[in-house]
Parts: C-alpha cells; sequence; structure tokens
C-alpha cells in the first residue's frame, strides 16, 4: 500500500488559504488543519478532542495536555502540546466563530472564554458533535472511527489541488518534518504514540526530500 504523501510548505500554506475563503465555516476548517499538521493526532483523535484538553478554566491554552487513552488510535494515551503560536491563533479564531454562530455555548459568562462550552472542540456545520461509528474486529475489539471528519478532511486537501492526502497525510508530514529537523525515532515515537521504533521508522521512510531546497541552505 502506497504511504500517505508528505505535504510541503507551500502546499501546506495554500490549503490554510483556500480554507480560509472557501466553505460553510472557514475557521474551524484553518483551525483543523492547523491541528493536524501540529500535532499529527488522526481524524478520530480530533473528532472526540475536548474543550478542557486544549484550554484551561480560564480559558488558557494549555501547554500540555494529552490524547486520553479512550480516544487515541491504539488506546494507549500520549502527550500532546500546544505551545504551537500558529496553531493557537486558528485555534482562537475557531472559538471566536463558535460564539459567533452559537456553536456549542453555555450561559457562563465567566468559564471556558466567555461562553465556550465544554465538549468535542470541532463541530459540524451545523455546531453538532462529528457522529462516531463503532464496529467490533475480527479480534473482538471495538474500532471508532468518524468518517465525516475524515471526508472534511480529504475534502480541504482537495479544494487546494493536493491530491490522495488526507488525515494520515499530515500525521506523516508531522513525523517527518520532526525528522528533518534533526530530531530521532524515539521521540517521534512518543509524540505519535506509535508502539516501536520501526514503525517511527517506516512512516518517515521515503521522505522526498526537496534537493534544492537543501542546497539552498548550505551557506
Amino acid at each position: 500500500m502506497a504511504k500517505p504523501p508528505v505535504i510541503e510548505d507551500a502546499q501546506m500554506r495554500h490549503a490554510f488559504k483556500v480554507a480560509s475563503v472557501t466553505g460553510q465555516t472557514p475557521a474551524r476548517d484553518v483551525a483543523l488543519l492547523h491541528v493536524l499538521y501540529g500535532t499529527g493526532m488522526t481524524a478520530t483523535e480530533l473528532a472526540q478532542l475536548e474543550v478542557a484538553d486544549v484550554l484551561d478554566e480560564r480559558g488558557e491554552f494549555r501547554r500540555q495536555s494529552e490524547v486520553r487513552a479512550s480516544i487515541s488510535f491504539n488506546g494507549r494515551a500520549r502527550p500532546v502540546f500546544w505551545v504551537n503560536q500558529r496553531v493557537r491563533d486558528a485555534l482562537s479564531a475557531y472559538f471566536v466563530e463558535r460564539l459567533k454562530r452559537g456553536h456549542g455555548v453555555t450561559a457562563w459568562r465567566s468559564q471556558w472564554r466567555g461562553r465556550v462550552q465544554l465538549g468535542p472542540v470541532f463541530l459540524t456545520n451545523d455546531g453538532r458533535p462529528f457522529t462516531m461509528t463503532a464496529r467490533r474486529t475480527s479480534a473482538g475489539n471495538v474500532s471508532r472511527s468518524c468518517e465525516s471528519l475524515t471526508q472534511t478532511i480529504r475534502k480541504l486537501h482537495e479544494q487546494a489541488g493536493i491530491e490522495a492526502a488526507g488525515a494520515l497525510s499530515a500525521r506523516r508530514t508531522f513525523g517527518v518534518r520532526l525528522k528533518r529537523e534533526g530530531y530521532d525515532l524515539r521521540h517521534i515515537r512518543e509524540v505519535l504514540g506509535l508502539a516501536t521504533l520501526s514503525a517511527a521508522k517506516a512512516l518517515c521512510e521515503g521522505d522526498p526530500v526537496d534537493l534544492g531546497r537543501i542546497v539552498a541552505r548550505i551557506i
């Protein structure tokens, strides 16, 4: 099976720009892309990400939380960091849009950014949680997925002209970018929640390195 494509900086910036001027909820879509590329979370994890995972009671961004074991793709908790300013800015703009639209709000103005309600961070165009589906595997385990959010993410890439890309592309891109920055496989494995170093290596292998970019930074 072919690996998901690695998305380069110019493509990513174009996807952000296109998302900001299209669709019914552009701020949500921009925030969704930023969180995907800034954390390496899966679509199913993002569908279950909650406001309390991102903000504290004062409405301030947490520096670190975790992808809870109950929502993690492999049932194992792992750290997630909310320190990237672009990710924070995109989420802040989305929370403002949520309030304007009356999506996921509470009457308590003193809490959670002045009425942002606890519950899922990302909501549908009409302000509802994304629908999760569950199925039992041949091994007897329960596997959860969110096809509607998966399709939304795929559409955001397609409208930016990025073919065959989706949430897994963002996840692989996150890992590859860490590797390009010189981080070792142990750290990449930990932040992506992978079980083994070989899994991290497999994710990052076949990096379509831009040779021109490398040469341009030689001196």
